[in-house]
């Protein structure tokens, strides 16, 4: 691994619990990971104790094959060759574009620096903007701008703190892909920290899952949204609802019993005996309930939003229960209506009932 964290804790005198506990992962060079999760989990201490702003109270990290933090260890920041782009930018507003990316390379003589400058302005598709200064420019250019400076003294690994929480959604998105490809051009090993699921799902090669300080799954976001690890990453990761169910083996068949019917045919089910009684709780995530006008379930539409293709639907059954369902935006129905409604489950999830 290029970068390696082998059960990392950050600890705080003032409170009760680590801001970072037990962490374990791992990048291999050139991958792009990226960690989620609500605010004040942890991920945020997490990075800043990979680059060497907050001591490790535990566990160690390891930076291309050295270790630089562990109870024993603490490589200093500016020894680490890690560059950082921050949500507020940081740049020097009375400098202009190419001086703010010369300015860390102070050390290289003036020629091999000058090339740089251009080598990196190029590679974030800046070129024709060297002259201009960071007031002239958008927000997508002056994110671009600090992330060829973070890049301008090729550091080993590349930390991205929020890096798009001040431009607006769609700007992001598309940021977030030129900034995948700009990264995978320069073969640059690098770890986001975000609170934007779809982000995360267009930057990451690997996505980090956190919450109360731990890591809860380190995986790509497939098996983040269909395998999840924890009942928290399956209720933080995408659209869905659990929902009461049993489960049965019928004619040498595991069968799962929900209030939208039975689910047959579904791929990794655990064994009956898995759960006290059979009982346990499955996620129906949004894409799971698909809007059918003869089906013999009916739910009555109690929210919708509206997505431009879709409407994301919260449907209440006859039961009582609540699902989630993605419908094309032509069928626009009304508040209170009822509809049919079947359950298409291809990865069934499955997790104990909570102790109430």
């Amino acid at each position: 691994m290029f970068l390696d964290l082998a059960q990392l804790s950050v600890s705080y005198p003032d409170r009760s619990h680590p801001s970072v506990d037990s962490v374990s992962l791992g990048l291999h060079a050139g991958e792009m990971g990226v960690l989620i999760g609500p605010s004040g989990c942890g991920k945020t201490t997490l990075l800043r104790a990979v680059a060497g702003l907050e001591r490790a109270s535990a566990g160690e990290i390891g930076l291309a094959q050295s270790v630089v933090s562990s109870g024993s260890v603490h490589v200093a920041p500016e020894a680490r060759r890690i560059g950082m782009v921050f949500q507020d930018y940081a740049l020097f507003p009375h400098l202009s574009v190419q001086d703010n990316v010369r300015f860390g390379l102070h050390k290289l003589p003036r020629p091999e620096r000058d090339a740089r400058v251009r080598e990196v302005l190029a590679l974030v598709g800046l070129a024709s903007s060297a002259r201009r200064y960071p007031h002239e420019l958008s927000g997508g250019q002056q994110q671009r701008v600090a992330l060829a400076r973070a890049l301008a003294p090729k550091p080993q690994l590349l930390l991205l703190d929020e890096p798009f929480s001040n431009l607006d959604v769609e700007l992001r998105e598309r940021l977030a892909l030129e900034v995948r490809g700009i990264l995978k051009e320069a073969q640059t090993t690098a770890l986001f920290v975000t609170h934007d699921q779809m982000e995360a799902f267009a930057i990451g090669d690997v996505i980090g899952v956190m919450s109360e300080g731990r890591l809860h799954q380190w995986d790509d976001a497939y098996t983040l949204y269909h395998r999840p690890a924890t009942r928290f990453v399956a209720e933080f990761i995408g659209h869905g609802v659990f929902t009461p169910a049993t489960l049965r083996e019928e004619n040498q068949q595991i069968v799962v019993h929900t209030p939208m019917g039975d689910l047959v045919d579904v791929a990794e089910c655990p064994q009956p005996g898995t759960f006290v009684n059979g009982e346990c709780d499955v996620l129906l995530r949004a894409d799971d309930i698909v809007h059918d006008d003869d089906a013999p379930v009916k739910a009555e539409i109690i929210r919708k939003s509206f997505r431009g293709s879709e409407f994301l639907y919260t449907l209440r059954l006859q039961t009582g229960e609540s699902v989630m369902a993605h419908v094309p935006s032509h069928h626009d129905h009304k508040l209170g209506a009822w509809i049919g409604i079947r359950a298409q489950v291809d990865h069934v999830v499955l997790f104990d009932r909570p102790t109430r």
